[in-house]
């Protein structure tokens, strides 16, 4: 969304940072996110999609994916808000990568199963206030996502400046992010080739990055800041 915000309008943007997602992959379609799957972790044979198989399975499976994340929005949000994947997930396919072979979200269940809260990721506040408003709008917006793929890539396509960014970029890679993987793949590359003014730190977390390390990333986005645009940013007094 940041991503697209920007390329769009960059004569409103004075920097951009962004955390995970690196720029000009998912915005421009499934398929290029697909090529740039790391191969020797995901042999195409047995992975096609690679760890983008899931997107795959809320478009052949919509209502399905939607009406098990319905079932108990709480046990959602604590089952998909976790961390602690580590070293010992790295070079092996992610859990994403087979959910369509499993039949869905949760090896196939009808609902989430009943976890202990990643206190890491979640707190007891934060989790009642995600589950107590997904109760009442369900997931059909946040699903819906991942069904807009084409979409997605035809306004890309409509962005300023042949894609190119020129303002002041910082990407904070997830080091145990192995779904939005960039630290071994491919999957930054149109990022470093499209941004002309990149800054790229890495954070030892898992993709709930804000929420697992906020003071590392917010030393990162204030250092960076500072450095980037000290006109603007912290901003002078009047």
């Amino acid at each position: 969304m940041v991503w697209s915000l920007v390329s769009h309008h960059p004569e409103r943007t004075h920097a951009v940072a962004s955390l995970c997602v690196p720029y000009a992959v998912l915005e421009n379609g499934l398929e290029l996110a697909v090529s740039l799957v790391d191969r020797s972790v995901y042999p195409e044979d047995e992975y096609p999609a690679g760890q983008w198989d899931y997107f795959c399975f809320y478009e052949e499976n919509f209502e399905r994916a939607k009406a098990v994340f319905e079932a108990n929005p709480e046990n959602t949000i604590k089952a998909l808000f976790r961390t602690k994947f580590g070293p010992g997930g790295r070079d092996v396919p992610a859990t994403t990568a087979t959910v369509r072979r499993e039949g869905g979200w949760f090896n196939g269940l009808d609902a989430a199963p009943d976890l202990p809260r990643d206190n890491d990721v979640i707190s007891e506040a934060d989790l009642e206030t995600y589950s107590t408003a997904l109760a009442k709008t369900g997931f059909f917006g946040t699903d819906s996502f991942y069904m807009n793929h084409a979409a997605n890539f035809q306004y890309s396509k409509t962005r300023k400046n042949e894609g190119y960014l020129d303002m002041p970029a910082l990407f904070l890679t997830a080091y145990f992010d192995y779904t939005c993987e960039c630290v071994d793949s491919r999957m930054p590359e149109p990022m470093r080739e499209q941004c002309r003014n990149l800054t790229e730190c890495t954070v030892n977390s898992g993709h709930w990055m804000a929420q697992e390390k906020p003071v590392d990333v917010n030393n990162a986005l204030v250092y960076w800041l500072a450095r980037s645009v000290p006109g603007v940013w912290p901003v002078p007094p009047l």
